[in-house]
């Protein structure tokens, strides 16, 4: 690597909007996020599954009139 060319690279504090922080390294002083891996539903397991589509699908055909048959 050339030398004078790269930014400082240093250890700073994540803070997150749900009050987690951790540290890692960054050229910015400082990071705040709004969503991290003690909060993101992913991760949490509290994501919302495809299963429940199948109901909102049901639901128009049932107001529309239309049977799979003709789906």
């Amino acid at each position: 690597m050339k030398t004078k060319i790269h930014p400082a690279f240093h250890e700073v504090t994540v803070s997150c909007s749900c009050g987690n922080s951790f540290k890692t390294f960054s050229t910015k002083k400082e990071l705040k996020v709004e969503v991290c891996s003690a909060c993101h539903p992913f991760y949490t397991g509290k994501q919302k599954s495809f299963s429940t589509k199948e109901g909102q699908v049901e639901k128009f055909r049932q107001r529309y009139g239309l049977n799979k048959a003709k789906a």
